[in-house]
This record gives C-alpha cells, structure tokens and sequence, in this order.
C-alpha cells in the first residue's frame, strides 16, 4: 500500500514538474517571437528596400515601418481587415500570440488621416509596445521626443508630444478618422485634458497626428497612448537607440537559443536530482520498515 502512494506522489511530482517546465518554455517561446531584433533583416535601408519588399510580397498587408526612439519599438506595421486579426498574427502572416503593430482598420495606410490609431500588445521584456510603459517616467518622456515612420517608400519624421492614460472604451480618443473641423479642434483640447504629459509644440488641426496605444494594468480597461504628429522632417536615431537594440540583437542568432538551452539544462539536472533524492529518500524508508518488521 505504502508502495503505490510513493509512485502516486512521485507520478505527482513529475507531472508538476513537467507543466512547470512546459509553462516556462511557453512563455519564453512567446516573449522571443515578439522581439524587435527578430525582424530587423526586413528594415527598410537607404541602400536596399528588398528584404522589406520581401516581406511584403510575402504578407501585402505589411505598410510600413515604426520605429520609436530610445526604445526597443522597431518593427514593420501592418492593417488588416478589422482590428482582431494582428492581435494573434505575426508580420509574416503566421498565429502568434504576440500579435504585430498594426494600424487601426478605419484608417487609410498613407496616413493622411488626422488621427490615426496604431495598436499593440503590451509585453514584458520590451517586447511590442512593451516600453509605451517607460514614457509613464516624465524624465523618460521629456528626453525622447522623436521617432520615424517608414511608408510609401520614404521615410517620416514622429515628434511626440503627448502621454496620456485613457479607458479602452473613450470613445472621444479612439474614435477615428475625424474630418470635421470642429470635432479636429475638440479632439486636440481633449488629447490636452487627457494627457499626463504635453509639450506645447504647436499642434494643429493642419496636423496629421498618431496615436501608439496598448493596454496598462495601472487601472481596470486602461489604456496608454502615445501621441505624436507625423512630419515630413525626419529626425536623426540617436546613437543611444542603436546601442540599446543592438545588445538584444542575440535573441535572433544562435546566442539566445544556446542560452535558454543551457538554462534549461540547468534546471533539468537540478530538477533530476531532487527526484533522485526522493527516490533514494523513498527506498531507504522502505528498507528501515522492513528491517523492523523483521525485528
């Protein structure tokens, strides 16, 4: 009787075990897929634009590229059919549940919209819109003003003016495109209520703004938004940017799968041991029960 507890308990600790391990796997397997390095070979370049028209035969709702300063938010843009298909598909057209940066399906992809609203998921590691949460710092947001929007073959200027925390369900904010010019003028004076951080930049109706929004769990159905205006000026990367993506670059070569796999190693040895143990822990309980009996 004693016998068949032990294996339960064991079968117990091994199947735990294997859960764990499948949970951790799991998640790390969903963080790599949404790592910006994983698509830096299909940025556009001064020098060559066929690794994105690559892309872009390969999924045609690929539209361009956003890449947000100081931050590891660099990857290409996408619209689909409505605003639920990108949740759980990646650029290259496959399921993941990291999703993509896609545009709001209301919106024209030239972005000659006054408003138009750019959704992604919000993940740990920086991966998506994962470090939208950094502009929450105000030394964060007041020191990483610009960014760049890759579409229609060229390159655009982003300068950002406005952090705001919103409910999913404003309708005031993600109501888009507006084209009245009285509503334009309201919508502004709303982002500016609205906002915990603004830069008085000199926005206008004239402007075509964009708004990066993902979710916030700082309060039930929250929201932060990022909100700057598109400019036909494009701004420099500074230096910091690229050292800052470039330390990351190992998630898509060989480093970052050696890594995990020596972690795991790791962890299936020490996780071996303990079972191990209780094994030995097991019969050598078994073996004093029966030296008493034998007594």
């Amino acid at each position: 009787m004693d016998g068949c507890i032990n294996f339960c308990v064991l079968l117990f600790l091994l199947l735990l075990f294997s859960y764990g391990c499948y949970a951790i796997w799991d998640s790390e397997q969903i963080y790599a897929a949404g790592n910006a390095a994983n698509y830096q070979v299909y940025k556009p370049s001064e020098e060559s634009e066929l690794s994105f028209n690559d892309l872009k035969e390969r999924n045609p709702d690929v539209l361009g590229w956003l890449n947000v300063y100081g931050t590891k938010i660099d990857y290409p843009l996408l619209q689909g059919e409505d605003n639920q298909k990108y949740i759980s598909t990646n650029a290259q057209g496959d399921y993941s549940l990291a999703g993509s940066i896609f545009l709001d399906y209301r919106n024209t992809p030239d972005f000659s919209d006054f408003n138009t609203i750019v959704f992604g998921h919000h993940m740990e590691k920086s991966a998506m819109f994962g470090d939208l949460e950094r502009f929450f710092n105000q030394d964060f947001f007041d020191h990483h003003k610009y960014g760049n929007l890759y579409f229609d073959r060229k390159d655009h200027g982003i300068e950002f003016f406005a952090f705001m925390e919103v409910d999913a369900f404003d309708s005031s904010i993600y109501t888009t495109p507006i084209r009245q010019i009285q509503a334009k003028q309201e919508y502004l004076e709303r982002i500016k209520e609205q906002s915990k951080y603004y830069r008085d930049v000199g926005i206008s109706i004239e402007d075509h703004l964009i708004l990066l929004s993902t979710c916030t769990e700082n309060t039930t159905n929250g929201r932060h938004i990022l909100v700057g205006r598109v400019t036909d000026e494009v701004f420099p990367e500074p230096k910091e940017s690229n050292k800052r993506l470039g330390k990351e670059v190992f998630f898509q070569s060989g480093t970052f799968q050696q890594k995990l796999k020596e972690n795991w190693l790791v962890v299936c040895l020490f996780s071996f041991l303990i079972i191990v143990l209780f094994i030995l822990y097991l019969s050598k309980k078994r073996t004093l029960k029966k030296d008493g009996e034998n007594e």
